[in-house]
């Protein structure tokens, strides 16, 4: 029985397998089907992949390829290619089936456009400098009503602190209040730009003093007051919490990826901060047990 048992598993194991791991190509894929990849000789870029039945014909694959492509079926040459990019075949007859050159899933059909006047041509279809562009002067672009400086203007005059930061916040805001009626949004506040920004309130803490985050209550020590381009301008608090509550280790890692380190301190219990985020003083760390013995 037990024997038994087993092979059912097995079966069952093998059939989840199968599901898994079938290539479904985000459509129904009969056995016939082929995914081939395709190039073209005006495109630099390798274009796509397409599924298509070995029993279409190279002149109904032509005019599939035409859709996708612009190539019309007269000045279309096929080349299928193998996965190492070799030749296998010259498609050069149009009545013939596209099994009939034993095409494999990751084989690719190169298409050569013998068109001297086609539009991809001399990377019409690619290079954006041979696009002609559209110019207009700035005294027209000012007699548009609809024009994007108007636009602006009107805002600002609506709203002299108008930013697109603003404009955006007040948008997600208006959604998440949509979604959640007893949702209250933190007052609008402007980017800090400036490099001295947060200054005097930095220059009354030092490092090695303790503290307490004003919202949540986490408590720490200072570790680091300075600057850190990396975040924003302007003087950060860099701290080290009692707990795993923090966020870094200190460190902080740029857009363009370079990591910048202030402080050593284990993974998640370092964080940063603006200066009005915290209090300095006398925050001993706490005692978890104390706090179970007040509760009770």
């Amino acid at each position: 029985r037990q024997r038994q048992r087993r092979v059912t598993m097995s079966v069952a194991l093998n059939e989840l397998k199968d599901y898994v791991g079938w290539e479904s190509g985000g459509q129904a894929r009969a056995e016939s089907t082929v995914l081939l990849h395709v190039t073209h000789s005006n495109l630099q870029a390798r274009m796509f992949e397409i599924r298509l039945d070995r029993h279409m014909s190279v002149g109904t694959v032509k005019e599939k390829l035409r859709t996708h492509t612009g190539t019309g079926s007269v000045f279309a040459h096929l080349t299928l290619l193998d996965e190492n990019q070799q030749v296998v075949a010259d498609l050069c007859d149009d009545s013939l089936m596209l099994g009939y050159f034993s095409p494999l899933d990751g084989y690719t059909l190169h298409i050569t456009d013998l068109d001297p006047h086609s539009l991809s041509a001399g990377g019409g279809l690619e290079d954006v400098n041979l696009v002609k562009k559209y110019e207009i002067s700035e005294e027209d672009y000012l007699k548009r009503e609809d024009n994007f400086r108007a636009w602006k203007e009107a805002k600002k005059r609506e709203d002299p602190s108008w930013s697109f930061a603003k404009e955006i916040k007040e948008r997600q805001d208006a959604q998440r209040k949509k979604a959640d009626p007893s949702f209250v949004p933190e007052p609008w506040k402007e980017v800090e730009t400036s490099e001295e920004s947060y200054k005097e309130l930095a220059e009354r803490i030092k490092v090695g003093d303790r503290c307490e985050v004003t919202l949540g209550g986490k408590r720490g020590e200072v570790r680091y007051v300075g600057k850190i381009p990396a975040i924003a301008a302007g003087w950060w608090v860099g701290v080290q919490y009692d707990e795993p509550v923090g966020k870094n280790d200190g460190s902080i890692t740029s857009k363009l990826g370079r990591t910048s380190r202030f402080f050593e301190c284990p993974p998640n219990y370092g964080g940063f901060l603006r200066p009005d985020k915290l209090l300095v003083g006398d925050y001993p760390e706490r005692d978890i047990f104390d706090e179970e013995e007040e509760d009770e």
